[in-house]
């Protein structure tokens, strides 16, 4: 069973029960916006699967008002995938106008502020916005698929995800403000006045300016800092910290401690602290969908994909509770060869650590070598050392690398692919097709071509990474349901934030909060979830995705 939440012009909201298929079941319900989270409730115990313009609307006041959902379908984000994948590209949906359903998850409608639990002063969606509409337009989509179970099993991940994302920012990540204002201190110094450096960052600048001769030197400024390089003879194309490590000059290490600690400070330091953390709780605000690939993103300054190491033993688990910290090693090379089917690569997917079992297969010399030819094949890198593994890699994994190298060719002419479960790459831009196509014409010059076939590799760069890496969001998108499903079942009747809940994730990574006595069912639950999430994509293919779990009172112990 389904039930849509639609507002209405009046600032009420219908409530009407669906059939697979979209027809209604029943007459539909007419609540206002305070009666709104008991009628959800009321009907939760019939698990419906909730059918809304965007999760991060509807449900985060749904939870402000102590209601939770078990499942849903989030029209937006689902529209976004059936609109471009290659397989719905013959449903009605796909061809239809642009429209604002097309707005993407990005741009999601604002939660409303203040005491007011639901805005309807204004509808959620316009005339030409009808959920009911749009979903029986999406099952139809959905029904006609060339692999209907594929997509359909990546929509409700994508959905769940949505969910994951509304809870972990209502129950927040443990903060301790006190340690990390000590973390700044003796990395930085006391806090300094506005406008002011802190004295730690200020005496390594100074050591900076003197080895380089530049006493008026701001290495904030990229344009300053590369003209102060030149003048010490040190030609390079950007200030990136990687690039500046290759080279060989005494105020070398001491730029780089700059990097790093100025980094802390605009990242992750006082301001930081305070707009983000709030009553021992800072509330990471996600993007489900917000990358093309089908990772996540994050919006405000909160930087959810970024928490640097420094600041991690600032996340405490409450009395009483733990951490439990699962990262999932390796992910990449494991999907890919889960992908490719490549029995070889399969194999060494098996082990705990790929790169080790890849050496020992005899593909290369060193775990470094296989990390970095791995890499390579993913990404396109084709000089260097990664240039020079790729043969061997190859003859190793044939299938693996024809995998990725068929989804290069794809991009290079301009040809969409398509991830495991059904997620489609964007067509370049008109703008590409134009460089591709004046290189070929009658007055075209070796410029023009030289242009467009770096254009073409570039384009092929991103197609290739792109099948691996949506893959493997779609894996950690069913990694998290599962995980989720399986806290809600130990939970049972209690509240999210009294049994164990998610509270953070980072690609591959994900921190659950829990009293201390179920930590280890806790472990229990993400590894096998891990293992699930693998079936439910792959089937029974012998590729494993094992976990590093730590059961820790602060988050800078797991690593």
């Amino acid at each position: 069973m389904y039930a849509a939440l639609s507002s209405q012009p009046d600032g009420t909201v219908l409530v009407t029960t669906l059939d697979d298929e979209g027809s209604t079941i029943g007459q539909p319900q007419i609540v206002d916006g305070r009666s709104l989270p008991a009628a959800v409730a009321g009907l939760e115990p019939q698990h419906p699967r909730w059918v809304w313009d965007d999760t991060s609307r509807w449900y985060s006041a749904l939870l402000d008002a102590g209601v939770r959902v078990e499942r849903c379908v989030d029209l937006r984000l689902s529209h976004a995938i059936l609109r471009r994948s290659e397989l719905t590209a013959a449903s009605e949906l796909a061809g239809l106008p642009l429209s604002s359903w097309d707005r993407g998850a990005i741009e999601s409608v604002e939660v409303a502020a203040g005491d007011v639990l639901f805005d309807l002063d204004r509808p959620m969606e316009s005339a030409a916005e009808d959920p009911l509409e749009e979903f029986r337009m999406q099952r139809k989509a959905i029904a006609s698929a060339t692999d209907p179970g594929r997509i359909g099993l990546l929509l409700a991940a994508e959905s769940a995800g949505a969910l994951v994302a509304a809870e972990m920012q209502f129950a927040g990540l443990p903060w301790r403000a006190d340690l990390h204002d000590e973390i700044l201190a003796s990395n930085l110094g006391p806090r300094p006045k506005p406008g002011q450096r802190p004295v730690l960052l200020e005496e390594v600048l100074e050591r900076v300016r003197e080895a380089f001769d530049a006493p008026e030197l701001n290495p904030d400024s990229p344009a300053e800092l590369l003209k102060a390089l030149s003048r010490a003879g040190i030609v390079v194309t950007s200030t990136r910290s990687w690039e500046l490590k290759k080279i060989e000059h005494p105020g070398i290490p001491p730029l780089l401690e700059y990097k790093k600690l100025a980094r802390l400070l605009s990242a992750n330091g006082w301001q930081w602290l305070d707009v983000n953390v709030r009553g021992g709780r800072f509330y990471p605000d996600y993007v489900p969908g917000g990358v093309v690939t089908g990772r996540w993103a994050s919006k405000g300054g909160g930087g959810a994909l970024q928490l640097p190491k420094q600041v991690r033993a600032a996340v405490v688990a409450d009395d009483g509770w733990k951490l439990v910290v699962a990262d999932a090693s390796q992910l990449e090379p494991r999907i890919l060869a889960a992908l490719s089917g490549d029995r070889g690569m399969a194999e060494a997917g098996r082990s705990k650590d790929m790169y080790a079992a890849i050496v020992a297969s005899g593909a290369v010399a060193t775990r470094d070598q296989a990390k970095v030819a791995m890499l390579g094949a993913m990404y396109g890198a084709t000089t260097g050392e990664s240039g020079r593994l790729m043969p061997k890699l190859t003859r190793a994994y044939p299938q693996a690398i024809a995998l990725v190298e068929m989804a290069a060719r794809a991009g290079e002419r301009g040809e969409i692919v398509t991830t495991r479960l059904g997620r489609s790459s964007p067509l370049p831009g008109e703008g590409w097709r134009e460089i591709q196509g004046d290189a070929y014409g009658e007055a075209a010059t070796d410029a023009d071509q030289k242009r467009a076939r770096s254009q073409a590799r570039g384009w092929g760069r991103f197609t290739r990474n792109f099948v691996v890496q949506g893959s493997a969001a779609e894996w950690a998108l069913c990694w998290m349901a599962t995980v989720r499903h399986g806290l809600n079942e130990m939970a049972g009747t209690a509240w999210l934030t009294d049994a164990p809940h998610l509270v953070f994730f980072m690609h591959d990574e994900l921190v659950v909060h829990c009293p201390a006595d179920v930590a280890a069912e806790v472990e229990r639950t993400l590894r096998d979830s891990a293992a699930q999430a693998g079936r439910l994509m792959f089937g029974e293919l012998p590729v494993e995705f094992p976990l590093s779990v730590a059961i820790v009172d602060n988050y800078g112990q797991a690593k």
